[in-house]
């Protein structure tokens, strides 16, 4: 049983940033996969980011590549989401995920068994 929380969405200016923490429960995260996804009204969930618990190899999507950065915090079994250069069409609620690491794409909804309720986050002038 993995229990997933997000926090530190809000309101940013464009070309602001924002910093999205999702904190992790379960009894051992060593085999999980985290990933970032986000949902704009009207439209799929979207991969942005993932990160392996065991080595911390990061994926990114083309559209954040260069502007955000996964990382994460063994010891507060927290995962980050840096978003800088934030841009209006990065308007969307970010959910974050876990599953157990597998030869499926973490671009994938389908590598993931667990999300959070997710937090919004909103770019505008």
């Amino acid at each position: 049983q993995v229990n997933l929380v997000e926090s530190g969405g809000g309101l940013v200016q464009p070309g602001g940033s924002l910093t999205l923490s999702c904190t992790v429960s379960a009894r051992t995260l060593r085999f999980l996969t985290m990933g970032w996804f986000r949902q704009a009204p009207g439209q799929e969930r979207e991969f942005v980011a993932a990160i392996w618990w065991d080595n911390s190899s990061t994926a990114y999507s083309d559209s954040v590549k260069g502007r955000f950065a996964i990382s994460k915090d063994a010891a507060k079994k927290t995962v980050y989401l840096q978003m800088n250069r934030l841009r209006p069409d990065d308007t969307a609620a970010y959910y974050c995920a876990s599953g157990p690491t597998s030869t499926l794409s973490v671009r994938t909804t389908r590598a993931y068994s667990s999300w959070g309720l997710g937090t919004q986050v909103t770019v505008s002038s």
